[in-house]
């Protein structure tokens, strides 16, 4: 078989066959009789399995924790979030003069009025009763953390000796709706949120956890400070130059926090925004009755910044799964893809002085065996088929699915079909018969050659508006995919040589 570029032709001829499965004179109608265009369908057999995965490589920009039952298993996933905070390159300018503060100590020393972390959560997108109680711990990081290791979902700051011993923790008891705040600290209306939609019918409400670090802080140098914000004011008059960056705040003033919650069961919440406060009190110039008016400072967990996600599945509980015959799995956060092997060589011999056209491939879901509840995991809306050996790098260097190495789809009529990847088909033929050239042994050092695999993923978009003459239309362009850390699951029917799975191609040929 021919596996090179698709002339219009050809495009054309593939057009006119996904809408008339009569295909006999497709050739004579687009071509004349001396260079009629022959178009020949065959089917092939896929198999498929599970395979576990230990961890994947995330910039998530959103991040999870909490601790569920997964009701498939009965067995538990548990995930933590570590942050560092934003800080931004015009941050400087926004302080005012030592001499404006007005919030001292009775030894004339400029403090904090209040500092705190405030957490909007995605209810939406979350597991589990919005009114479950869970324990949530918060631990200051003693360093900021290898930006590299950092990216993988089995990467445990704990373990790795990045929780500052002896440093800030914080307790706090809390459920993802929050119904015990003042309406003054869940509107918060002296700052901008710059979002879109709420996580509730009303859209100036928000759900969010607020986490208060009022009391005493010491520093690494044995300094107590009535609070963090006083530490975090004090470190700008004496270092301003900490200020500069991000590099510079996190490498010498706050390396970031650690999330974890340590008591429930039954929530996964979902961070869609994560800021820190820093208020005090400043002079009023406009005021005549000589009263000070509050301010603040307000550093973020961005993408700009390290973020992750710690992922704690139970192996046994994953590899019962893996070793399931009657189907394939498909289970998140970093538990279970399902592994592609193509008949790549079978496709190339059968019609080798034809050009392939085309080639379809559906993956049919089948219901999930737990009874249907409130708290069954989710199933995965958007999967990407990928060259095996691709995976790791595609996500590294945040990419979009590019119908040559890369397939992404919407689950639809309960499987995920892919049109036509015979782009796929023809990478991996070619990359093989360049290796075997070079290299006999290239299959044996290659294993992975034909194989690819189905992952779940997240597309973060960036939406915007536009004018037309009907009006104005919202629209989304795609930045980045991400692996899918919220919690999914799925079961898919299983090709084996038995009873495989079929993917249908397309060949075209001239008659001259």
């Amino acid at each position: 078989m021919k596996f090179k570029s698709i002339t219009a032709i050809a495009l054309c001829a593939m057009a006119f066959i996904s809408c008339d499965e009569d295909t006999a004179n497709i050739g004579t109608s687009l071509t004349s009789d001396n260079d009629r265009l022959t178009v020949t369908t065959h089917s092939f057999n896929v198999v498929t399995q599970s395979i576990a995965v230990d961890s994947v490589f995330t910039r998530e920009r959103r991040g999870y924790f909490g601790r569920v039952k997964d009701p498939e298993t009965n067995a538990y996933v548990k995930s933590e979030f570590t942050t560092q905070f934003n800080m931004m390159e015009d941050m400087v300018s926004t302080f005012p003069k030592l001499e404006e503060i007005t919030s001292k100590d009775e030894n004339g020393n400029i403090i904090a009025d209040s500092c705190f972390v405030r957490i909007i959560l995605d209810v939406n997108n979350s597991y589990g009763d919005t009114l479950a109680a869970m324990k949530l711990r918060v631990s200051e990081l003693d360093r900021p953390i290898n930006n590299e290791l950092m990216h993988y979902t089995n990467f445990d700051p704990k373990e790795m000796g990045y929780i500052r011993q002896g440093g800030m923790q914080y307790d706090k008891m809390f459920t993802m709706r929050d119904l015990t705040e003042s309406d003054s600290i869940r509107y918060l209306t002296e700052v901008n949120l710059h979002r879109n939609t709420a996580t509730t019918t009303d859209n100036s409400y928000y759900d969010e956890m607020i986490l208060r670090f009022d009391k005493p802080y010491t520093d690494k140098d044995g300094v107590t400070y009535n609070n963090l914000g006083t530490y975090i004011l004090r470190q700008y008059y004496d270092h301003p130059e900490y200020f500069k960056n991000s590099y510079n705040f996190i490498h010498h003033v706050f390396p970031g926090l650690h999330f974890e919650t340590i008591d429930g069961t039954g929530v996964m919440a979902r961070v869609m925004e994560m800021d820190m406060f820093v208020f005090y009190r400043v002079k009023d110039e406009f005021d005549d009755e000589d009263e000070d008016s509050k301010d603040f400072i307000m550093m973020s967990s961005t993408e700009e910044v390290v973020q992750t996600t710690k992922v704690t599945n139970d192996k046994e509980a994953i590899d019962r799964l893996v070793a399931d015959n009657s189907c394939t799995y498909l289970k998140t956060p970093a538990g279970i893809f399902t592994e592609v092997t193509f008949p790549v060589d079978e496709i190339s011999t059968s019609h080798p002085t034809d050009s392939l056209l085309s080639a379809k491939i559906a993956f049919q879901r089948q219901n999930n065996q737990s009874q249907a509840s409130a708290l069954t995991f989710n199933v995965p809306d958007k999967l990407m088929l990928i060259e095996k050996d691709s995976l790791d790098s595609f996500f590294k260097s945040r990419g979009l699915f590019n119908n040559i190495y890369a397939y992404q789809v919407t689950l639809d009529k309960n499987a995920y079909t892919f049109n036509n990847i015979s782009n796929l088909l023809t990478r991996m033929h070619q990359a093989k018969e360049k290796g075997v050239k070079s290299d006999p042994n290239w299959v044996a050092k290659h294993p992975n050659w034909n194989k690819a695999l189905l992952v779940p993923v997240e597309i973060n978009s960036i939406k915007y508006t536009s004018s037309t003459v009907y009006g104005t239309q919202t629209n989304e362009t795609p930045i980045s995919t991400e692996n899918k850390l919220g919690l999914t699951s799925t079961r898919l029917v299983k090709g084996t040589a038995e009873q495989p799975i079929q993917i249908q191609v397309i060949y075209g040929k001239f008659k001259n």
